[in-house]
């Protein structure tokens, strides 16, 4: 497998949220394929990928996607529902939501990840990655 084939998606997340850390190691368990990368947004990859494509106002979730060889970014519910779709099975299924208008979504979307903090906690840094996992993780802040 050559490296660009490995760095097709990269999952960008907010490095200090528990409800994104613990949905990280959800999608590594259920990752079939093995090719998701992962960054935090606070990292230097992050901050790259979120300048070059003027995403303000995300502090979630961006999911990049390289596999047509142009760089695209989806961020809130279409990233979640992007992710879904790449674990495949019954996770596919997610993709029903597709037919609620996206800005309805966002707003959902935004109001969980406005209280995330409060149900999951906040770590004071970024969780270093696992040994085991290390090398899906593109740059740690």
């Amino acid at each position: 497998m050559s490296e660009d084939q490995t760095n097709d998606f990269v999952l960008l997340y907010d490095g200090v949220c528990g409800f994104c850390n613990k949905s990280v190691h959800m999608i590594l368990a259920h990752d079939k394929q093995g090719t998701l990368k992962f960054a935090p947004l606070q990292s230097h990859f992050g901050e790259e990928v979120t300048a070059r494509h003027h995403v303000k106002n995300i502090d979630s979730i961006v999911l990049v996607d390289n596999s047509s060889g142009t760089e695209r970014v989806y961020v809130r519910s279409n990233a979640a529902l992007k992710i879904a779709s790449y674990l495949g099975g019954w996770w596919k299924l997610l993709a029903v939501f597709q037919i609620i208008p996206r800005p309805l979504r966002d707003f959902c979307y935004d109001l969980f990840a406005k209280y995330r903090y409060r149900f999951f906690g906040k770590y004071d840094s970024c969780l270093l990655p696992s040994p085991e996992v290390r090398s899906r993780f593109l740059d740690t802040a």
